[in-house]
């Protein structure tokens, strides 16, 4: 880009803020590292309103998956 161009900001970006030297992805490899980030497929999704109730859904799943392991190992 050239020196002094205008660039279009959005609506909620002020004059002040100024990210020509910043760094795209500089943060981006430590932050994943500690995250575990799963993307659900738009059709499993849309029953999913938040984490919350996906996290709920999940625990109902490994509490039965944990019932029915123990009763074949019996």
């Amino acid at each position: 880009m050239k020196k002094g161009a205008k660039t279009k900001r959005a609506p909620d970006m002020l004059e002040e803020y100024d990210f020509s030297r910043g760094v795209r992805g500089k943060c981006a490899k430590r932050y994943a590292q500690g995250t575990n980030v799963v993307l659900l497929a738009p059709d499993v999704a849309e029953f999913f309103p938040d984490s919350e109730s996906v996290n709920a859904a999940l625990r109902a799943l490994v509490g039965i998956a944990r019932k029915r392991v123990k009763k074949t190992q019996q």
